[in-house]
């Protein structure tokens, strides 16, 4: 995608120490990653389930691999993973805000129902930190940015659904924090090629650094035999 220069002349630019970083998996649960529950069930029952088509695929194809990947580095080096889930509380949505609310409903998004659950491919592991949200942005209601401080994190790696949302938001709430925040270009989707790669652009420009999985695991091992 062409861009005028001036983006790349702001965008981010720093190093990546893998000791004080830590990976976020934002959504990726059954209501919004399972073509088969949740908004792709909604989906199929109004007859667009083509429409869907090109985010189930690439989270399919795409996102569970290259997110899978980014949890074994991390999880071999004892790195810090947080899950962050979005969904009410309450089965009525009454705690989730007006504009959330509809969606949450509609694709039963309701903390202890099967759609709620994260994707099989991506379970956590016992001693990994889930933080359930009802906001877009994943600080503004969780305890993600006491969390982050406690463990001395400096770079939040982004991934996760969709982009042009909770990613998108969330990690723009971490720059504004003062992280450096990583999105990782490849290990997030949304519902369309320009969607994702407007988004990325957006992003891009003075947010944060988007790499591919690959760049972020070569800057991480990087990091690490720097710090040997």
């Amino acid at each position: 995608m062409t861009q005028p220069s001036f983006i790349d002349a702001f965008s981010q630019s720093f190093d990546i120490d893998a000791s004080s970083t830590a990976l976020v998996v934002i959504d990726m649960q059954n209501a919004t990653g399972n073509r088969h529950m949740g908004l792709g069930k909604l989906l199929e029952s109004q007859g667009q389930a083509d429409s869907a088509s090109y985010r189930f695929d690439r989270i399919e194809s795409l996102l569970v691999p290259n997110i899978q990947r980014l949890l074994a580095d991390f999880r071999a080096r004892k790195g810090t993973v947080i899950y962050i889930t979005y969904g009410a509380q309450m089965a009525d949505a009454s705690d989730a805000p007006a504009h959330m609310k509809p969606i949450i409903l509609a694709t039963n998004n309701i903390a202890g129902q099967p759609e709620h659950n994260i994707v099989d491919a991506l379970q956590p592991e016992p001693t990994e930190l889930v933080l359930n949200k009802i906001t877009q942005g994943a600080f503004r209601s969780t305890a993600l940015e006491s969390t982050l401080r406690a463990l001395g994190i400096t770079t939040v790696v982004v991934t996760g659904v969709s982009t042009n949302n909770c990613v998108a938001m969330t990690a723009m709430e971490a720059c504004e924090l003062q992280y450096r925040v990583v999105v990782v270009s490849d290990g997030t989707g949304t519902d369309s090629d320009a969607m994702q790669e407007s988004t990325l652009t957006m992003l891009r420009r003075l947010w944060a650094r988007v790499l591919s999985t690959d760049e972020l695991l070569d800057a991480l091992s990087a990091s690490r035999v720097a710090s040997s």
